[in-house]
C-alpha cells in the first residue's frame, strides 16, 4: 500500500477520481439540488418580457359621428442586431440621407458639423436661451440665477432651492439646477463627454475625432467628417442602450406614410430597419369640440405618477389624457395593457420570438379601452361655434353677421374677445352643444405640443379675465353676472309669493334711495318710463323698475306695499330650485360660485378687510406686534370682529388706540375712516343691494352651463335635471336623470314665465322680434346686457403707473416711487423666505400644509409683482388718500357682457339655448347665433333670399 501511495501514477489516478468526484456532485448540485432554480435564471436571462399596448377607445357624437379616434402612425426603427457588421456604416449614411430628403425628424448625434465648424448641441441651446432672454454667451448659470432673482428681489438669505421655487411658482422656468449651479444643458453635456471618458472643457472638434476613431465604432478612416457624424448618430445611441439591444431603436418617431411605404420598400437596401405601426390620437375634427373633449399629455406631475404609474401599473412613457372628457374617462378609454416574450443573446440583442408554450410562459393580448358616444350632436356643434366666431368677428369690426336667415348689422365692440354657448335637451339634460371660443387644435397635443404653439395658446393680457384663452372653457368655467336673464327667477319668486302677473303696477323712470338712484334702462338712455306694466310687458320689455317694485314687495310709485312677501332670501331660495347654487353635472370640470346672500356679501367683506389689514397693519401699529405673527392675526381678527357692531367713527378711533394703534390721532383717524367707510359700512345688506339682486347684477355669477340648466329647467315646467355629456360607455347607456323626479312648479307659474318669455320674441316693443320674424318656430327668450365691474388692468402695470404718476399723485416723484417699491418688494421676499423656511422646518404635515397653503395664497395674488408692489407703494407715500379707485381713473372700462337665453318650440319645448358674449355691448348681439342654432337642429328651410339687413338700435336693454 505504501508503494502504491509512493507511485506518481497513483497519484494521478487518485486526483482524477477527486475531480470526478467533485464534478459529479456538483452537476448533482446544478441539476439536481439547484435545478430549477438555475434553469429559472438561464430563462430569465434570456428571456424578456415586452409590453403590448392597448388601443385606445375611440369617441362619437350622438349621431356614431366620429370625435376621436387613435390613427395608425408610423415610426422607424433599429434593430441593430440584424444588420450585417460589414455593411453598418454605408446602411446607416444611407438611411440618413433617405430621412433628410423627406423631410422628416430623426435621432441627432449630440454634436454637429455647420459649415465646416463643430458645435456641440448642448452649447447652442444654451445660447439659443440666453439670447432670448437677454444674456449674452458669457453669462453662467449662476451669474444668471443671481441676476433674475436679484431683479425679482428674491431674499438674498434663502437657498437657491427655495428661490427657484419661488420664481418656479411665479411662472418662470429656468433651465438651471440649483444644486450643481449649471445649466441643465451643460449637465448633459458632461455626461455625454464621461461615457466616452473625455474632459469636459475638450473642444467639440476634438471631442468628434476622439469619438469617431474609438475602436469599437469601426469607423474607416475613408469616411468624411461629415460621414462619420451619420454613422456616429446610430452607433452613439445602440451605446446608450447598454444591455438593453434587444429593445429596438426609435429612428424617426413620426413619419409620413409616403416614407413608411418607401422604407417598406426598401427593406432589402435597409436590412434592420423596420416601420412600426403606432396609434396617435387624432382629432378628425381639429379644433371642434376642443373643450369638451380635451387633450391628451405624457404622465408628468407627482399626481398622475401614483396614479396611473403605481397604482394602475402604466408604462411611465405612455400618454393619458389630461383634461376633458379625454382626462375624466382616461381608464374607460385607456384599456389594458398585454405582453409576450423574447429571446435575446448574452449581449441582449434580439435573437427571436419565443415559443411560449415550450418555456411554460403565458402572454397576454392587450384590451382595447371602451368607445365613448357623447351626447353631443356634431353637426349642432360645428353651427354653434362657426355662430360663435362670426359673431365677435362682426362684433370687433362693427361689421355684418352674415346667415340665411337675414344679416345682421352690428355696432363695433373690439374689445369683445372670447364666446361662449350651450346647447340641452331640456326634458333629458343631455347636452346637445357647448362651445368656447377661441378654441384650439386639440391635435397640436398628440405628439407633444411645442413651445410656440403653447405660447399662442396663451392669452396676451393675462392679467384680464376677459382675455382671449384658448384653452379656457368659458361655457363651464367662466362665472359672471347674469343681468337681466336673471328676471324670470325674480318674476316666479313673486308669483310663488302671491304676485298677480296681470297686475299692472306704474313704472316710473328711477326708484330714489337716500342720495341715490336707481333707474330703468329705459329712463338712463333715453329718459322714458316703462308706464303701467304687468309681468309679461315687463319681461318683453326688460323694465328694471317693475322688478325693483316686486324684489321688495313694494310699489315704489305709489309707495305702498304690495300684497305679498319678498326678500332676498326669499328671491335665493328660489334661484336654488333652479341649480343656480350648484355644479350642472356635466363630468368635465365646472365651477359654481354659489348665490348672493346677505350673509356671504358680509363674509367677502370681512375676508378683504382681514388681508388689507395685514397689508398695511405695519403703518399703524408699534413692530412688536407686526413682527409677531400669532399677535398680527390675534390682532387682525379682533379689529375684523368689530364689523357685527359696527361702532362709530369715534368709538372705532378709540378702540384703536386701546389695541396699540400709532398714538398720533390723526393717523389712527385715517386708519379708522378706510376700516368703517371701506368695509364696515358694506357689510350690511341695504335695500339697494335687493334691487341690484333683481335684476341679474351684484353678486350674482354664474356660467352658461349654470345659466343653460335654469332656462331648461323653465323650459320643461320645472324638472331640474343633472347635466350630462355622456351617452354610453362601451354597450352600456348612461342615464342619470333616469329616476323619476317631480316638478317645484305645484302652481303652474312656470307657464306665466315662460308666456313673458314668449312675448320677448312676437312682442312688437322688442328688437328681438325682427331677428325671429322669418323662423316657422315659436321661440321663447330673454336677452341681458349685464354690467361688468372694474376696469380692464393694463398689460404693463409699472408703465401704465409710470405713464400717469404724475396725474394721480402729483406730489410723489418717480424715482422715490421706484425706491419704495423695491423696499416693499424686499421686506414680501423676506416674508416669503420665512415662510418657506417654517414650511421647510414645520414638524408636522398639518402645519407644513398650512405654511403651504399661505404661500400658494401670496404667489396667487401676484405679492413679488413689481406693479403691485408699486400700487402698494403709491398709495403708502401718500398716506392712504390714494385708493384703488384713484389708481385705476386712466383704465379702460370692461364693455357689458352680452346674453341671450331661449328654448323652442314653446309649445312643448325641446331645447334651450343659450348665448354669451363677454364684453358683446347689448344682450340682442348674441340672438343671431341662436337663431342659426335653432335652424339648424329643426332642420329648417330659409326663407327666400334676402338683401335686407337687419339694424337695431345701439342702446336697448
Amino acid at each position: 500500500m505504501l508503494n502504491l501511495l509512493k507511485n506518481r501514477k497513483s497519484h494521478i489516478f487518485i486526483g482524477f477520481i477527486l475531480i470526478f468526484i467533485f464534478l459529479a456532485y456538483s452537476l448533482y448540485d446544478v441539476t439536481i439540488t439547484h435545478g430549477d432554480e438555475y434553469y429559472q435564471k438561464s430563462i430569465s436571462n434570456r428571456i424578456k418580457k415586452i409590453e403590448t399596448l392597448a388601443n385606445r377607445g375611440d369617441i362619437y357624437d350622438r349621431n356614431g359621428k366620429l370625435l376621436a379616434t387613435s390613427d395608425i402612425g408610423f415610426s422607424i426603427e433599429l434593430n441593430s442586431s440584424i444588420v450585417p457588421a460589414d455593411n453598418f456604416a454605408e446602411i446607416m449614411i444611407q438611411v440618413y440621407d433617405f430621412l433628410e430628403a423627406q423631410g422628416e425628424s430623426h435621432l441627432e448625434f449630440p454634436i454637429y458639423i455647420e459649415n465646416g465648424v463643430y458645435k456641440y448641441r448642448y452649447d447652442e441651446s444654451i445660447k439659443k436661451w440666453l439670447e432670448s432672454n437677454g444674456y449674452d454667451e458669457s453669462w453662467t448659470a449662476k451669474a444668471v440665477f443671481d441676476d433674475i432673482r436679484a431683479v425679482n428681489y428674491i431674499d438674498p438669505e434663502l437657498s437657491a432651492y427655495e428661490a427657484y421655487r419661488i420664481l418656479y411658482n411665479q411662472g418662470k422656468y429656468l433651465p438651471i439646477s440649483t444644486s450643481k449651479m449649471l445649466f441643465l444643458e451643460k449637465i448633459y453635456k458632461t455626461t455625454f463627454l464621461k461615457m466616452y471618458g473625455l474632459d469636459a472643457d475638450i473642444s467639440a472638434e476634438e471631442a468628434f475625432h476622439k469619438i469617431r476613431s474609438r475602436s469599437e465604432f469601426k469607423i474607416s478612416s475613408n469616411y468624411s467628417d461629415e460621414d462619420a457624424y451619420k454613422i456616429l448618430i446610430f452607433k452613439h445611441t445602440i451605446k446608450e442602450q447598454g444591455y438593453l439591444k434587444y429593445e429596438p431603436i426609435t429612428v424617426a418617431s413620426s413619419v409620413s406614410k409616403e416614407t413608411a411605404v418607401l422604407v417598406q420598400e426598401k427593406g432589402y437596401e435597409f436590412p434592420g430597419f423596420t416601420v412600426n405601426y403606432t396609434t396617435i390620437r387624432t382629432y378628425p375634427n381639429k379644433s371642434t369640440a376642443a373643450h369638451i373633449l380635451g387633450y391628451m399629455g405624457k404622465i408628468a406631475t407627482e399626481t398622475e405618477i401614483e396614479t396611473y404609474v403605481n397604482q394602475q401599473k402604466y408604462n411611465p412613457n405612455q400618454i393619458i389624457g389630461k383634461t376633458g372628457i379625454e382626462g375624466v374617462y382616461e381608464q374607460d378609454l385607456h384599456g389594458e395593457n398585454g405582453y409576450k416574450y423574447i429571446e435575446v443573446d448574452v449581449y441582449g440583442k434580439y435573437v427571436a420570438d419565443v415559443d411560449e408554450a415550450a418555456y411554460g410562459l403565458d402572454s397576454k393580448n392587450a384590451s382595447s379601452g371602451d368607445d365613448l358616444y357623447l351626447t353631443l350632436d356634431l353637426d349642432l356643434q360645428v353651427v354653434l361655434e362657426k355662430g360663435l366666431e362670426k359673431a365677435l368677428h362682426a362684433l370687433q369690426t362693427g361689421g355684418i353677421y352674415d346667415s340665411p336667415w337675414g344679416d345682421y348689422q352690428y355696432s363695433q365692440y373690439d374689445k369683445a374677445e372670447t364666446a361662449a354657448g350651450v346647447v340641452v335637451d331640456v326634458k333629458t339634460g343631455e347636452v346637445l352643444a357647448s362651445a368656447s371660443y377661441p378654441s384650439y387644435d386639440v391635435n397640436l397635443f398628440s405628439t407633444g405640443i411645442s413651445q410656440d404653439d403653447w405660447n399662442a395658446l396663451n392669452p396676451v393680457n393675462k392679467r384680464n379675465p376677459l382675455a382671449a384663452r384658448p384653452l379656457y372653457n368659458s361655457a363651464t368655467m367662466m362665472a359672471v353676472q347674469p343681468g337681466s336673464i336673471y328676471k324670470m327667477m325674480t318674476g316666479f319668486a313673486a308669483l310663488q309669493q302671491g304676485l298677480d302677473p296681470y297686475q299692472k303696477l306704474y313704472s316710473d323712470g328711477f326708484v330714489e334711495i337716500g342720495n341715490q338712484r336707481f333707474g330703468c334702462w329705459y329712463w338712463n338712455d333715453y329718459g322714458g318710463k316703462h308706464g303701467p306694466t304687468d309681468f309679461f310687458k315687463a319681461i318683453e320689455v326688460s323694465c328694471n323698475y317693475y322688478f325693483f317694485n316686486i324684489a321688495n314687495g313694494k310699489d315704489y310709485y305709489r309707495g305702498i306695499p304690495l300684497n305679498f312677501e319678498m326678500n332676498p332670501t326669499v328671491m335665493t331660495e328660489y334661484s336654488k330650485l333652479f341649480g343656480l347654487d350648484s355644479k350642472t353635472g356635466v363630468e368635465i370640470n365646472e365651477v359654481s360660485m354659489g348665490l348672493p346672500d346677505p350673509e356671504k356679501k358680509k363674509k367677502t367683506i370681512m375676508a378683504l378687510l382681514s388681508n388689507q389689514l395685514h397689508l398695511i397693519a405695519k403703518n399703524y401699529f408699534p413692530e412688536e406686534l407686526i413682527d409677531d405673527e400669532d399677535k398680527l392675526n390675534a390682532l387682525v381678527s379682533t379689529i375684523v370682529s368689530w364689523s357685527n357692531d359696527n361702532p362709530g367713527r369715534g368709538e372705532l378711533i378709540n378702540r384703536l388706540l386701546d389695541l396699540g394703534s400709532n398714538p398720533d390721532y390723526y393717523v389712527t383717524e385715517a386708519l379708522a375712516d378706510i376700516i368703517k367707510y371701506d368695509y364696515f359700512n358694506l357689510m350690511k345688506w341695504y335695500e339697494s343691494d335687493t334691487l341690484n339682486l333683481s335684476i341679474g347684477q351684484g353678486d350674482h355669477t354664474y356660467t352658461p352651463m349654470q345659466i343653460a340648466r335654469y332656462i331648461a329647467t323653465i323650459a320643461n315646467g320645472g324638472y331640474l335635471n343633472e347635466f350630462t355629456l355622456i351617452k354610453k360607455i362601451g354597450d352600456v347607456n348612461i342615464d342619470k336623470n333616469q329616476d323619476v323626479i317631480e316638478s317645484f312648479d305645484t302652481k303652474g307659474n312656470l307657464d306665466y314665465v315662460k308666456k313673458a318669455m314668449l312675448q320677448v320674441t312676437k312682442g312688437t316693443s322688442s328688437s328681438v322680434n325682427k331677428i325671429f320674424r322669418t323662423m316657422p318656430v315659436d321661440i321663447a327668450a330673454k336677452t341681458g346686457t349685464a354690467q361688468k365691474e372694474g376696469l380692464i388692468p393694463p398689460l404693463d402695470e409699472v408703465a401704465y403707473l409710470t405713464e400717469y404718476l404724475n396725474e394721480i399723485a402729483p406730489s410723489l416723484n418717480i424715482e422715490d416711487v421706484e425706491a419704495k417699491t423695491i423696499e416693499i418688494i424686499k421686506l414680501r421676499s423676506e416674508e416669503m423666505a420665512t415662510l418657506e423656511k417654517q414650511k421647510d422646518e414645520a414638524e408636522s404635515e398639518e402645519d407644513k400644509q398650512i405654511k403651504s397653503d399661505k404661500l400658494d395664497a401670496l404667489i396667487q395674488k401676484d405679492y413679488l409683482n413689481k406693479g403691485t408692489a408699486m400700487r402698494d407703494a403709491i398709495k403708502e407715500m401718500s398716506d392712504f388718500t390714494i385708493t384703488d379707485e384713484d389708481l385705476n381713473q386712466f383704465r379702460l372700462p370692461y364693455d357689458n357682457y352680452s346674453w341671450f337665453v331661449s328654448f323652442a318650440p314653446y309649445d312643448d319645448p325641446e331645447i334651450a339655448v343659450v348665448i354669451f358674449i363677454p364684453q358683446g355691448g347689448q344682450g340682442y348681439y348674441s340672438a343671431p347665433v341662436a337663431r342659426d342654432v335653432y335652424a339648424q337642429y329643426f332642420n329648417l328651410t330659409p326663407p327666400q333670399e334676402t338683401t335686407e339687413v337687419i339694424e337695431i338700435p345701439t342702446v336697448e336693454e
